[in-house]
């Protein structure tokens, strides 16, 4: 496997997550035989981290983690007080209007509601010439979202409340679509990703700007929509 590091120095350090890996495996999240993000590490000579933030097993791209233990809680500050800033890149069903903000309070996973606030930008829309019931085409939006609350699935949550959910999205989307990917575009996966983080580092004051690239099953949606296109 090619090197998953993005950047690094003496403090921390950030890695391109594969789809479908869990950061780290819990008593009820993993998948026996599966190896976590940490485990993937350790197999690339990176023995001990400590992840400062959370992603979605089906999400893809950057996470922060910390190479010592007394640097967590700093980090994690940056966190708390919304001075990362996060960006992901979602492909989503239907054309989405130039720019919005979405507000809808989202559950967590012990069933109460805590306010969420995410920001996207439409970056581009396609339209295939694919029906997809009830309709002789198909549309799509590559979106750019940024969460300013990190809630429990809140991009797959707030996709979903614009009626625009995210491919791949098995809970929250659409079942046409994401068979229409799975079946005939063989692109079974949820395309979500982490592409950008950028935080001034509370050690050295640097402004750390973090790029990770698209997994590969997204130039094959791209090949695909230059084919179809209507």
């Amino acid at each position: 496997m090619h090197t998953l590091i993005l950047w690094q120095d003496q403090y921390a350090l950030a890695v391109n997550k594969p789809n479908n890996v869990l950061v780290h495996h819990s008593d009820y999240s993993g998948i026996e035989g599966e190896k976590s993000l940490l485990e993937l590490l350790k197999e690339q000579g990176i023995p001990r981290v400590y992840p400062l933030h959370r992603l979605d097993r089906k999400t893809s791209g950057i996470v922060l983690l910390a190479k010592h233990r007394s640097e967590v809680a700093v980090f994690q500050k940056l966190f708390d007080e919304q001075k990362i800033r996060k960006t992901y890149l979602a492909l989503l069903r239907g054309h989405a209007d130039p720019e919005g903000i979405v507000d809808t309070p989202v559950r967590n996973d012990r069933g109460n509601y805590r306010e969420a606030l995410t920001h996207y930008r439409c970056i581009e829309q396609y339209e295939l010439n694919v029906a997809v019931e009830p309709y002789d085409t198909s549309r799509y939006s590559l979106v750019e979202m940024e969460p300013k609350t990190g809630r429990l699935h809140q991009l797959r949550v707030h996709a979903n409340k614009i009626a625009h959910p995210i491919i791949g999205d098995h809970k929250h989307g659409n079942r046409h679509h994401n068979r229409l990917f799975a079946e005939q575009f063989l692109l079974p996966d949820l395309f979500l990703h982490a592409s950008e983080l950028q935080f001034t580092h509370p050690f050295t004051n640097e402004e750390v700007i973090i790029n990770a690239p698209l997994p590969a099953f997204w130039a094959r949606f791209d090949e695909i929509r230059k084919e179809l296109s209507v």
